[in-house]
């Protein structure tokens, strides 16, 4: 009860939605309903003028009234119903008054009017079209009780009656406007339902595809380069007298095939993982992707090192206070700062590199720029998404990255990832640091 209470009391805005097809006439029924108002405010005016002796101004109110609760009812239904009953009930107590006080009336169809039971007939139609069934019915039987009320226990003389006539045709209209009401909810839910059964079948053949690819690593890539980290560890044995240049360089490509297998077993965990909520990749423990650590500038030593050890020639340069940025920010400025130096492996071996971080209030610049390679640079079997990737990293964060070549035949990255540090920067309290 309270809760068709505060229904009824609602003044909440619930617009009559125009036609979906044909465009050319979506707003038709708008119009049709403003004309329709129109007439019934005139023919209201004019019978309560004639039969009920209302005089021009109350007529004239109480006609118009009926006409404004039409077109209120398209965009506020239930304030309409009020408004539209309202001016029944006064026009049936003045009527009323009349008939006691025997002034001659024209056999007045009481207590509704032919005016007033078609504005409300459209005044609940739009109603149940747009609100809640226990609203409709509510307002039904809230009109029953008026009509009661008015005709049975209050009564008048003379008259003919229209109570029951009223009745019956707005239970009519309400059960034809629950129905509309109730098939253009069941279509809107097949709709979606259609909708949610086309993004669930999207969502299995991507996670097929994803799961595919994963096989094909873990059966292909996965044991090359379990292969190559055993040749690599059993190579020494096989050499007479190893040089010490030849132990690290093997060690070195041992230690990169077994980095690599473990960055490649991450990377099958988030594809065959189903939770899509984890954009940086950084395995939240979510759905089955592994809670394995990921890279973060503080490996970024190791990275370099590894760098060095492959014939590059590093520098680093850390500006700002370095402090802790979030994950995502740490995990993109990495990998950035690895695929530049990788880039330059490649492209221009034997160059010299230098890596520049600076930290802002708000963010982090990441700039890697090398030099004209010492050596001319084997072809490349690369696909060249390295230079997409980086740039899907930092647009991903809302920052940017620009790649150039250099004036002296180098090539130089430049990103900018946003993210506030946990702690207040300052970028004149930490002097920088070379390496």
């Amino acid at each position: 009860m309270r809760t068709l209470l505060e229904d009824l009391s609602s003044t909440a805005v619930a617009a009559l939605p125009p036609l979906s097809r044909p465009r050319l006439l979506r707003w038709l029924p708008h119009f049709l309903l403003c004309w329709i108002a129109l007439a019934i405010a005139l023919s209201g005016m004019e019978q309560m003028n004639s039969q009920y002796r209302l005089g021009g101004g109350l007529a004239a109110v109480t006609g118009f009234a009926q006409g404004v609760a039409v077109l209120l009812a398209m965009w506020r239904p239930v304030p309409a119903w009020w408004l539209s009953l309202a001016g029944v009930l006064v026009v049936a107590g003045v009527a009323r008054s009349h008939m006691l006080a025997g002034i001659p009336l024209y056999g007045p169809d009481w207590p509704w009017s032919p005016s007033a039971i078609i504005a409300h007939a459209f005044v609940l139609l739009l109603l149940a079209l747009r609100v809640p069934t226990r609203v409709s019915i509510g307002v039904l039987a809230l009109d029953a009780l008026a009509t009661y009320v008015l005709q049975g226990v209050i009564g008048g003389t003379n008259y003919s009656s229209t109570g029951v006539l009223a009745i019956a045709v707005f239970v009519a209209v309400v059960l034809v406007g629950t129905a509309l009401r109730g098939r253009r909810e069941a279509r809107t839910q097949l709709v979606e339902q259609t909708t949610l059964t086309a993004e669930e079948r999207a969502r299995r053949t991507l996670l097929e595809e994803r799961s595919r690819i994963a096989r094909e690593l873990h059966d292909v890539v996965a044991h090359h380069m379990s292969v190559i980290s055993i040749q690599a560890q059993v190579a020494p044995h096989l050499v007479k007298n190893p040089t010490k240049e030849l132990q690290e360089n093997l060690e070195g490509i041992r230690q990169n095939a077994l980095e690599a297998l473990t960055e490649l077993r991450r990377v099958l965990g988030v594809l065959r993982s189903e939770n899509p909520d984890d954009p940086y990749g950084l395995g939240a423990g979510t759905g089955t992707a592994p809670d394995s650590p990921q890279p973060t500038l503080d490996r970024l030593e190791a990275l370099v090192a590894n760098s060095r050890r492959g014939g590059l020639f590093v520098r680093t340069e850390i500006r700002g206070a370095q402090v802790p940025l979030p994950p995502g920010v740490e995990l993109s400025a990495y990998r950035i700062v690895q695929e530049a130096l990788s880039n330059a492996l490649r492209h221009a071996p034997g160059s010299l590199a230098e890596v520049q971080l600076t930290y802002f209030a708000h963010g982090l610049k990441v700039r890697v720029v090398n030099s004209r390679g010492g050596s001319p640079a084997p072809p490349s079997q690369g696909a060249g998404h390295g230079l997409l990737g980086m740039r899907e990293r930092a647009a991903m964060l809302g920052g940017s990255l620009v790649a150039t070549h250099t004036t002296d035949g180098g090539f130089a990255v430049d990103a900018y990832l946003p993210g506030t540090a946990t702690t207040a920067l300052d970028d004149n309290s930490t002097p920088p640091q070379e390496k």
